[in-house]
């Protein structure tokens, strides 16, 4: 049996509850596993100036792969008050550290399935079954950011009239982000994304992007997704506006299949599809890249429950479905995902988001017996 090394990162807030609750499944299957520690979070911003420590990254750089939990990120000015005193006034800057981890490892494909389970209320009461391709180091979230506004910037800038009405109003007073996408990540997403739909025979694939007013990058995108869609001509497509399919989503979400976007879009769609299919608590995604994987439940460190053990887990337990998955244990993973389905169809044991009354560690003790039986 093949040994796997999995570095564990519980993070800020419920991240700690879910993933302790997580590690107890896991620990239960058919799988060798050696779960090792590493420091990620708020806490570690606000002692050391560094949410991902470099011992973090040295040590992720010893493992197959990683599971996070949660990770908090705050406003720049809040920050830089919650860092100890000493470390103050050093010029230290906040960065997320799940943005700079799938930037740092090349994690370019975020994948979020997003379905209904028997059992979950929904808002549409429809069965959906949606996985989002989001591109996940380029776009609006690239991190190439101003403010105030630097001359030279807005100098070179200042080749689009545009700018002008800009820097009238003051350098002082401008905030800019630039949403930078590349040929090559636009490439690579698009490709993930028909062949996962080649692989399960998905019926479409859809493009969200926004080129009638993002002629630039979101031009890009559309023209890559359209060579791209070349090389796979048994698999239909379409392309929507991101406003018009977020309509769409709401309207008639059986209709879509696998969705491809950008950074951002994607972040907003995800959620999106994730309120219709049952909230947060049941989202999880695959941060992937080439050689190594991050997988996380979607939502965040929640601090209005943190420490009260009522989180509900299971985004953590499809999380680790995802990365069983990918490190080549698919019948273990099969296994844990027909408890889960379980789990919820049978509505015994749940938390209070699921309109039950059980703990976090009660929900993780369920999904053990579940997967034994």
């Amino acid at each position: 049996m093949t040994r796997h090394r999995i570095a564990w990162m519980p993070g800020d807030g419920i991240g700690h509850e879910v993933m302790e609750a997580g590690r107890l499944v896991l620990e239960s299957l058919d799988v060798d596993v050696e779960i090792v520690p590493a420091d990620i979070g708020w806490e570690f911003w606000c002692s050391e100036g560094d949410a991902l420590p470099k011992r973090t990254l040295e040590l992720l750089r010893t493992t197959k792969c990683a599971v996070l939990g949660a990770v908090t990120s705050k406003p720049s000015s809040e920050a830089q008050r919650e860092l100890r005193p000493e470390l103050q006034g050093r010029g230290l800057v906040y960065e997320s550290p799940i943005i700079r981890l799938r930037q740092l490892f090349e994690l370019a494909s975020n994948i979020r399935p997003c379905r209904t389970f028997p059992g979950v209320p929904t808002t549409t009461g429809k069965d959906i079954d949606i996985v989002v391709f989001r591109e996940n180091t380029e776009g609006t979230y690239s991190g190439v950011e101003f403010f105030p506004v630097p001359e030279a910037v807005c100098a070179a800038l200042d080749i689009s009239p545009k700018m002008a009405r800009f820097r009238a109003l003051g350098l002082d007073n401008i905030a800019l982000t630039a949403r930078i996408m590349s040929r090559q990540g636009c490439a690579s997403i698009c490709r993930a994304a028909f062949e996962y739909a080649e692989k399960h025979s998905s019926k479409k694939v859809t493009l969200a992007e926004k080129p009638n007013v993002l002629r630039q990058t979101g031009g890009l995108m559309t023209r890559v997704f359209r060579e791209v869609a070349a090389s796979y001509p048994d698999i239909p497509t379409e392309e929507a506006n991101i406003d018009a399919l977020c309509m769409h989503l709401v309207m008639s979400p059986e209709t879509f299949d696998v969705i491809v976007a950008e950074n951002m879009f994607g972040d907003i769609i995800s959620d999106l599809c994730a309120g219709l299919t049952g909230g947060l608590g049941l989202a999880s995604a695959a941060n992937v890249g080439t050689d190594y994987a991050i997988f996380e439940p979607s939502h965040g460190s929640a601090p209005d429950i943190a420490g009260r053990g009522v989180a509900n887990p299971v985004a953590t337990f499809l999380a680790i479905v995802q990365m069983l998955d990918w490190i080549g244990e698919s019948s273990q993973a099969s296994r844990l995902e027909r408890a889960v389905e379980t789990l919820l169809r049978e509505r015994r044991v749940g938390t209070f988001d699921m309109g039950l009354g059980n703990s976090t560690l009660e929900v993780a003790q369920e999904m053990i017996q579940l997967c034994l039986n």
